[in-house]
């Protein structure tokens, strides 16, 4: 079986550890061995969160440098920080709303202009897909699903063999029913803004 490597990035709050997780339990679901391993960082004061989804024949539950399949960015200047786990094929989506560290707010850094950061990661990645996960998030009426605004396009992508079906369906099962309705509709505008 083919062996899938995807690395997800974001900031603390952003809910990438929660995407991971149900992307994993939607391989399993699948029939699809996965692993899922997490890098918390300092994810509580805003800092960088990483995880991986290792999907088929996985030996190991990192993802070394060059060796990403997909990078899925939920944070434009983290997506480039992130670069070095991709190659030339690697199929990156990212998301365009900045969410500036402290540094930058506190007058002691600037950030970059989003546009050039695409452009780099354009430079390095086979494919990229940027979008607006946080405006599509607050279309879909919970603007705390940008988590779920990346995970549908990841399966808009069609990078990896999981369906939309299979997704929605453990979406259902492990979030909050209270937040069913805007997740999957996140989840859907994710999907069509990447195909």
């Amino acid at each position: 079986m083919e062996t899938k490597r995807l690395v997800f990035i974001g900031v603390g709050g952003q809910g990438n550890l929660l995407a991971s997780r149900l992307l994993g339990e939607a391989s399993l679901v699948k029939g699809i061995p996965a692993v899922v391993s997490e890098i918390h960082g300092m994810a509580q004061r805003g800092g960088i969160v990483e995880s991986a989804v290792l999907m088929g024949d996985a030996t190991s539950p990192i993802v070394s440098n060059n060796e990403a399949d997909v990078l899925i960015g939920f944070e434009p200047l983290e997506t480039l920080r992130a670069l070095g786990k991709c190659n030339t094929e690697t199929v990156v989506i990212t998301n365009t709303h900045p969410f500036p560290p402290f540094t930058v707010s506190v007058g002691q850094g600037t950030y970059p202009p989003v546009e050039k950061i695409i452009t780099l990661i354009r430079n390095k990645a086979k494919r990229v897909i940027a979008l607006d996960g946080n405006k599509l998030a607050a279309e879909a009426g919970n603007p705390l699903s940008l988590n779920m605004v990346m995970l549908g396009a990841l399966i808009g992508s069609g990078a990896i063999s999981i369906g939309p079906d299979d997704i929605k369906k453990v979406i259902s099962t492990y979030t909050k029913k209270a937040f069913l309705e805007s997740n999957l509709k996140a989840f859907d505008l994710g999907m069509k803004n990447a195909q």
